[in-house]
């Protein structure tokens, strides 16, 4: 196989909290000298697209801010396309709020008076929001996760993600929301399909979690590399629906888990 599109996760494959992992920039120099352009897709949904590439240059990774994607972009381009004159009430961390508004979006602090509610992570999160986020959606809101995650990495191990707070708010009215927009969306993949630009039969995906790295890639075409540097094990392969093409170690082992650039 020739591929010429790479989905790369970031957190976890790329890097973890604050350092890079081993071999990874070399994999990476190593796709795109031989034709395959990366596409960094995160499902942290509170960095933009400059940011991120500023993020990896900071490892030592070149990349545009166009080669990059988030929860939180494919979030704000939603929004933006179906909802351009909707009033918005976000439960969420500044760095999106920033992206809603960039983007033309009104943000209102009365959750009442929201036409749509966007529920996402944010350390702030208290009672106060599951208050907010119940009157919202009690007011005919309509309602949407930025991302599927229940568990994030931080410095001190694994705590709650954007996931954790939409199961929260959607509890309060035993509501599920309409649509959770990051990986693996449909609208993830159309994103991340649209940005390379390559058909999806010659991309792959490099992830470390099963449930939304390797089921994009699975369900957009694409083959699809599990790396054992994150979330996923071995075992939850086993007890999962969703299997990888392949499994490496790393990102470092992708290229001649492959045959790319050999």
């Amino acid at each position: 196989m020739e591929y010429e599109g790479a989905v790369l996760d970031l957190d976890g494959t790329v890097y973890r909290g604050e350092e890079p992992l081993p071999g990874a920039a070399e994999a990476i120099a190593r796709l795109r000298n031989a034709g395959v352009r990366p596409l960094f897709f995160s499902n942290n949904p509170t960095k933009s697209r400059t940011a991120y590439a500023d993020r990896l240059a900071g490892f030592g990774i070149e990349a545009a801010p166009e080669e990059t994607l988030s929860a939180g972009t494919v979030t704000t381009e939603f929004l933006a396309e179906e909802h351009p004159d909707d009033t918005v009430f976000l439960i969420g961390d500044d760095g999106l709020a920033a992206q809603l508004e960039a983007a033309g979006l009104e943000l209102v602090a009365d959750a009442t008076e929201a036409a749509v509610l966007v529920v996402s992570w944010t350390q702030a999160f208290d009672y106060d929001d599951l208050v907010a986020g119940y009157r919202a959606i009690e007011a005919g809101a309509t309602f949407y996760g930025t991302d599927p995650d229940l568990l994030i990495p931080a410095a001190d191990g694994m705590v709650p993600g954007s996931g954790a707070i939409v199961n929260a708010v959607g509890g309060t009215a035993d509501r599920a929301p309409k649509k959770v927009l990051g990986k693996p969306s449909i609208e993830a993949q159309r994103a991340a399909l649209a940005e390379l630009d390559r058909p999806a039969e010659r991309c792959f995906v490099v992830g470390d979690r099963l449930n939304t790295d390797i089921a994009l890639g699975e369900r957009a075409g694409m083959t699809t590399v599990l790396v054992r540097s994150g979330v996923s094990t071995d075992e939850d392969i086993e007890n999962s629906d969703v299997r990888p093409d392949y499994v490496a170690d790393s990102l470092a082992d992708v290229p001649e888990t492959l045959g790319i650039g050999g």
